[in-house]
């Protein structure tokens, strides 16, 4: 970077000529940043830096101004990724371009997603940065999830082919050669036809065409790498084979530059070493394509075309043209095309393939349909409501996408060692060479290669770079197929260190849809009118309870009333003027913020209180008129939900704005460890920093006001049915409507963390003791000296270890499925209140 680079940020927020003033006094003020020029037209901020750090500096300025600068995020196809030394590599290209703020690269996926700063750079110059590094890089293209399963097959067959024609060719060597050693009568029927010399000549020639052929590429890119100072896995093959091919080489066609004691061949070594590493690489990328076996399941879920009412016809065109409130034709046993409302028609639905839930669900005039559920029996007509990629599926397939390419805390300690792994092995093969040329018995320069060379071959970076990536790419895609989707990947690690679970309660725990139990009346008022007047008000709030009220008064026929002068009074109530009057409905902290005298009518609300009951109180003109009992179903899996939560050792914690009495009543019945009750609204994060002093929280919830809550927790857990702000907020989002998933999502946590330490401690466990066997650490005790073939081997099968394990998880059973829906001492659904 120059001394006085030129810097243009793209600036969030600007709508004045204050606004301008704001974010050009703020660049003042920060050391470094001169020629400062804030443009509103174009939304721009122009400065000059002297320093790289300047331009974080700025960002971090402009944020605490209230005026972020505008950040992109891009996902680049990145080839030529062998071993985790290159995802380090990678890294650290795109880390040096100015303007990027985060870099997140996959070598399971062979991607790279950046985020960087809007007019600081782009695109152009940091796929110019990856490449310059080695490794060429593409936009990904939104189908290229699909695409990459393709190629990752087709890369399986090509690597087969090679395999086949390494293998036709290295067999004859390793007959020839290894043969002569163990079987005295073959080494005796060379020497007697064609002669040792002969022979070499031979091996030569095939060995050379498996250098050159099959295994050409670890050389085109193994000693390019090498030269540029940033060796990776194909610089290991290269130097060890190309090690022993050269001695071999000097042996057969030099031989007098080597003492006969020393003149030997290992031709065997560097063409079966090659045909091993393919053999990995073959069984990895098949490996790596069923590791995107969620993601191809998904995408294969999308109609592709859709029988659409044009003109009175029904015409078939592609979903790609269908627009919002098209009139999709749905016949019996086709997938819906789009998310839409039924318009025409009675069915039944199987949403399994979305929610997880296996029975088929009841859909007539109004319901809401998924795209990529499948039509029972019946006919539908339905109204398209979102297209495209803003479908349910869409938005789906980009939720498992994004979480798949996380890189969990875990990963950054793996990354910043095997950075460095490949040169410390290098360094280490040089060093072995070193030790046995000068110490090693005779020999030694014969001891030596073929220490050096199983040194560079045994080595695995590849495991390592596979350990959690792999892993975090099954282990979500298949909470994906349970109906739990992880909107962030770092949430699979931070759900193994949450001690409590609160849930909020209202169509969380409970229904969601409560229904009138009770209403008891003061002295001097009478029913009809007091529950028309309630319901008047109730009519105008959008509150669960509201409707619960207005279905009791239509039930009961209750007269339908004026209202003006509405207001909703957040965490107390409401009140209106009806006909004249003013009523006020509303907890009782309400009525005590009024100054209305309760009078008998408090015992009567604690009782209902203590039955489980939402007690709320009326107030007409000033004088107490009712208490209202409200109660709210419990969810059929509620109960056994929670029980297996304890057994996972977990608390659980309910957030409800009912009174303690309402709440332990509740508590009792569902088996809640910790109650937080009265809680207004704004009040659940305060509720959540409580609840930290048992450990880290995750909190599950499903509303508007659940998203501030959903936000601040360790993991935020939003259940499916609730709303889109919920689900933004949320971490995990649970396509069930209950708790069933909170169950399923632990359950993956656990399992997957448990995979990618299995991973982890194989690749480290691996590299850290079969390397000294292999420089030689075991030979003067016991005489053994690891041939380079069985260390290509055992190298080719390490890194196949790992996807073999990582791909276990695809097997992950539900913790809680339909089976789990009744406790054996739930047998009778039970009410508990509403919120």
């Amino acid at each position: 970077m120059t001394e006085h680079q030129t810097i243009s940020l793209s600036v969030e927020g600007m709508s004045c000529a204050s606004c301008v003033g704001r974010v050009e006094k703020g660049l003042l003020a920060v050391d470094g940043l001169t020629n400062v020029s804030v443009n509103l037209a174009s939304e721009t901020a122009r400065f000059q830096i002297g320093e790289p750090e300047d331009v974080t500096k700025a960002v971090q300025a402009l944020r605490e101004l209230g005026y972020p600068a505008r950040q992109a995020d891009v996902v680049f196809n990145v080839a030529s990724m062998s071993c985790a030394s290159c995802v380090g590599r990678v890294d650290l290209a795109f880390q040096g371009v100015p303007g990027v703020v985060d870099v997140n690269v996959n070598l399971a996926s062979e991607t790279a997603k950046v985020t960087y700063l809007q007019g600081v750079t782009d695109t152009a110059a940091l796929m110019r940065a990856a490449t310059k590094a080695g490794y060429p890089t593409t936009i990904a293209e939104a189908n290229d999830g699909q695409d990459r399963v393709a190629r990752k097959e087709e890369e399986a067959r090509g690597l087969a082919r090679r395999v086949m024609i390494a293998a036709v060719l290295a067999l004859p060597v390793l007959l020839i050669e290894m043969g002569s050693h163990l079987i005295p009568v073959i080494h005796m029927l060379i020497q007697n036809t064609i002669g040792q010399q002969s022979s070499w000549l031979v091996q030569f020639v095939l060995t050379t065409a498996v250098l050159v052929g099959p295994g050409r590429t670890f050389y085109t890119k193994g000693f390019p790498a090498l030269l540029k100072g940033a060796p990776d896995m194909n610089s290991l093959v290269a130097v060890g084979t190309g090690a022993a091919y050269v001695y071999s080489l000097v042996a057969t066609f030099a031989p007098s530059l080597m003492p006969d004691a020393v003149r030997a061949v290992y031709y065997e070594a560097a063409a079966v070493i090659v045909v091993l590493v393919l053999v990995g690489r073959w069984l990895e990328a098949r490996a790596k394509g069923r590791t995107g076996a969620a993601i191809q399941k998904l995408l294969g879920l999308q109609a592709q075309t859709a029988r659409v009412l044009r003109d009175g016809d029904v015409i078939e065109v592609d979903i790609a043209t269908l627009s919002v409130n098209d009139l999709i034709v749905v016949r019996p046993g086709e997938r819906v095309a789009v998310d839409g409302e039924v318009n025409e028609g009675e069915s039944h639905v199987d949403e399994s393939m979305i929610t997880g839930e296996p029975v088929p669900v009841s859909k007539g005039v109004g319901a809401s349909v998924t795209g990529g559920t499948v039509n029972g029996a019946g006919s539908l007509t339905v109204r398209a409501t979102r297209v495209g990629n803003d479908t349910t599926l869409a938005q789906i397939i980009r939720m498992v996408e994004d979480a798949q390419g996380a890189k969990l805390p875990i990963q950054g300690l793996v990354d910043r060692i095997t950075l460095w792994f490949v040169p410390a092995v290098m360094a280490l093969a040089i060093l072995t060479v070193a030790v046995w040329a000068v110490f090693g018995p005779s020999p030694a320069l014969t001891y030596a290669l073929v220490a050096g060379v199983s040194v560079l071959i045994i080595a695995c970076p590849c495991a390592m770079g596979l350990a959690t990536p792999t892993s975090i790419m099954v282990g979500t895609g298949r909470a994906a197929e349970m109906g739990v989707l992880f909107r962030k990947g770092d949430a699979l690690q931070e759900l193994g260190t949450v001690g409590v679970v609160a849930l909020d309660k209202t169509g969380t725990v409970t229904e969601g849809r409560p229904e009138l139990t009770e209403l008891v009346l003061a002295d001097g008022f009478v029913r009809a009118d007091v529950l028309a007047q309630i319901a008047a008000v109730e009519g105008r709030s959008e509150h669960p309870i509201a409707e619960a009220i207005v279905r009791g008064a239509r039930a009961e026929g209750a007269a339908r009333l004026d209202v003006s002068d509405f207001a909703s009074i957040t965490g107390y109530g409401v009140q209106a003027i009806v006909e004249g009057v003013t009523i006020l409905v509303g907890a009782d902290r309400l009525m005590i913020r009024e100054g209305i005298d309760l009078e008998g009518l408090a015992t009567v609300e604690t009782d209902l209180a203590r039955q489980g009951r939402t007690a709320l109180f009326a107030a007409i003109d000033g004088k107490i008129a009712a208490v209202i009992g409200v109660s709210d179903p419990v969810k059929p899996a509620s109960r056994v939900a929670i029980a297996a939560l304890h057994d996972l050792g977990l608390k659980v914690a309910m957030i409800t704005g009912d009174k303690r009495e309402t709440a332990e009543a509740i508590a009792r019945d569902i088996g809640i460890d910790h109650i937080v009750a009265s809680v207004l609204p704004d009040g659940k994060v305060a509720a959540l920093n409580d609840l930290r002093k048992h450990g880290k929280v995750a909190f599950v919830g499903d509303g508007i006001n659940d998203a501030p809550a959903l936000a601040h927790a360790d993991v935020g857990i939003a259940i499916g049915t609730g709303t889109d702000v919920a689900i933004e907020s949320a971490d995990v989002v649970l396509m069930s409507g209950d708790l069933r998933g909170v169950v399923n999502a632990f359950t993956v946590s656990q399992k997957t963390m448990t995979n990618i330490k299995q991973n982890l401690g194989w690749a480290f466990g691996y590299n850290v003791a079969l390397i000294p066997v292999a420089a030689g650490v075991l030979y003067p005790a016991f005489g053994v000296l690891l041939s380079p073939v069985l260390a290509a081997g055992a190298m080719a099968l390490s890194s196949v270890f790992v996807l073999t394990n990582a791909l276990r998880l695809r097997r992950i059973k539900p913790a809680m499925d339909e089976r789990h829906l009744v406790a054996p001492s739930a047998i009778v659904r039970s009410t508990v209140p509403a919120e």
